[in-house]
């Protein structure tokens, strides 16, 4: 079989576009929307579950998912130095084993409920393990020019199967987790299996025997990694607390109408403006992306319906940009291979998500005392503006031996 990437008998694809692909390639692709759409069947209502269903505290199920979101985010780093030990087929084999596995333990817990907060560990797990090594096989033997189409499609995939699992399963959550359970567990069954006939990439072999090992972080991409930290610190300010105040203003279905939006977004702007966000300097894309950020948490702040579109909007395109941007620009920098950098680039989106969580969660908190959620957004928005002028200034100490350009690319 040919390489990833490759026609048979017909040589390189085209340098642009994901046209024509090939059936491995679309079963990938495939598999980002399924998996995503199996997995947020269930995981955006495991606190009403938690909670609910098998009775737990809410100190208790806050501590278990703040664990679960570190987790799931920071793991992508060990996933990544896996697929470097066993290959990238192999890999994504284990991390759906694992996740399928987790989620018959949610069946389980069932009827025994000490199980749940392991079993959703679990799928967390398989989640960090599996996201580096799927991006890396994804782009696996594409042309750089091609790169951000293959990447934004999959993250189109992803965000399609984010938006649509919840309006699936939202009425069932409660009512019959049981079939709800055994659904995604068959969902995942099939998945695995396919995965099982994908073919190894080229040149895919464990390291010789006596080879050095790399640390998970040696050779990451210091400004990319330190700006994809940054960049999901500042998003979280936005996934973490717009329930609180949107519904608080609005309605419950409003907010989740606002999330819609922000999905829909993503999964037609991104694909459409791929090319352009490649072209596009590194420090005027940082620009661009952070200041679509502070315009979004700004708007917010208003308070009013129209507000919270706009707001979520401006958020989503400047998370557009910084999301691909800091992934391309990592894969320039880093001699490592594809899925390390991919893993480091989870442990930046973890570390960030999970400060976010913590100061963000004091900031808003601060504001409920007051009696004013709206300064809240507003200090965030200042730190859009603040805190990416530090990056520009590591920006110009960012070269290192280490990190040299391993690409021929767009210069920033």
């Amino acid at each position: 079989m040919p390489p990833v990437g490759e026609r048979p008998g017909r040589g390189p694809a085209p340098r642009t576009g994901l046209s024509p692909l090939d059936g491995p390639l679309r079963f990938l692709l495939l598999s980002s929307f399924l998996i995503p759409l199996g997995s947020f069947m269930v995981l955006p209502f495991m606190s009403v579950f938690l909670h609910e269903r098998l009775g737990m505290g809410l100190g208790t199920v806050g501590v278990v998912l703040a664990v679960a979101s570190l987790v799931q985010f920071s793991g992508g780093v060990a996933g990544g130095a896996l697929a470097d030990r066993i290959g990238l087929r192999r890999t994504m084999l284990c991390a759906l084993i694992v996740r399928t596995a987790g989620f018959v333990g949610l069946l389980l817990a069932l009827r025994w409920p000490p199980l749940a907060v392991g079993a959703l560990i679990l799928t967390c797990c398989g989640a960090a393990l599996y996201l580096p090594a799927n991006k890396a096989y994804l782009i696996h033997g594409v042309e750089e020019e091609r790169r951000p189409a293959y990447l934004s499609a999959g993250n189109a995939a992803l965000n399609a199967g984010m938006a649509v699992g919840p309006l699936i399963a939202g009425p069932f959550v409660l009512s019959s987790p049981g079939w709800l359970f055994v659904a995604v567990t068959a969902l995942f069954v099939v998945v695995t299996a396919g995965h099982a006939r994908l073919p190894s990439t080229s040149g895919e072999q464990p390291p010789a025997p006596g080879a050095p090992r790399q640390s998970l972080l040696e050779g990451v991409a210091l400004l990319p990694f330190a700006a994809n930290a940054l960049a999901f610190y500042l998003y979280f300010h936005f996934q973490h607390f717009l329930a609180l105040y949107a519904v608080e203003r609005s309605s419950s279905a409003f907010y989740s109408l606002v999330l819609l939006l922000c999905f829909t977004l993503v999964i037609v702007v991104q694909p459409l403006a791929s090319g352009l966000i490649r072209r596009m300097p590194y420090g005027p894309a940082l620009v661009v992306g952070f200041a679509g950020l502070a315009a979004g948490l700004a708007v917010l702040a208003i308070g009013t319906r129209p507000a919270l579109l706009a707001g979520g909007a401006l958020i989503t395109l400047g998370d557009i940009v910084l999301f691909l941007k800091n992934d391309l620009e990592a894969l320039r920098r880093s001699p490592r291979s594809d899925a390390v950098i991919f893993g480091q680039q989870r442990l930046a989106a973890g570390l960030g998500a999970c400060a976010s969580g913590v100061l963000g969660g004091q900031l808003y908190s601060l504001g409920e005392r007051t009696g004013d959620t709206r300064a809240f957004w507003l200090l965030s928005a200042a730190q859009c503006l603040l805190l990416p002028l530090l990056l520009l200034m590591l920006r110009r100490r960012a070269a290192h031996p280490a990190q040299q350009p391993r690409r021929s690319t767009v210069a920033p």
